[in-house]
């Protein structure tokens, strides 16, 4: 399980959708373009649904469990793209979506977000 750190909030997904994420966010930010991000919360934070919105200027950290890059899925990319620049913003979608994303019937993938601390430690 692999985490993406922004802005406060630690999201943990996946180690073979976060590497297909970090694509997909990388081009939107290079270009700078900010957007909403959205996923199925797991059950253990409440099991709904949870959206950032993504800026440029903010630092991003992708943290990976495993030791490999995963194979990436070109068609898995293109799909999480396409929401991205949509009004709708990137629906971090399963990987079987993207064969029935034409029917409207994605599935969310499940991530489990925890805020950080980040006020000053004091000894």
């Amino acid at each position: 399980m692999g985490t993406l750190r922004y802005d406060g909030v630690m999201i943990e997904f996946e180690d073979r959708l976060l590497a297909h994420l970090q694509i997909v966010i990388a081009q939107k930010v290079r270009r700078g373009e900010s957007f909403f991000m959205a996923w199925r919360d797991s059950p253990e934070t409440g099991d709904g649904h949870s959206s950032i919105w993504i800026h440029p200027t903010q630092n991003l950290y992708f943290k990976f469990s495993g030791s490999r890059f995963p194979k990436i899925n070109s068609d898995w990319v293109e799909a999480l793209m396409n929401s991205a620049n949509s009004s709708k913003g990137l629906l971090i979608m399963t990987e079987d979506s993207v064969t029935t994303i034409e029917t409207d019937s994605i599935t969310l993938a499940t991530a489990s977000p925890h805020l950080q601390d980040l006020r000053p430690r004091h000894s």
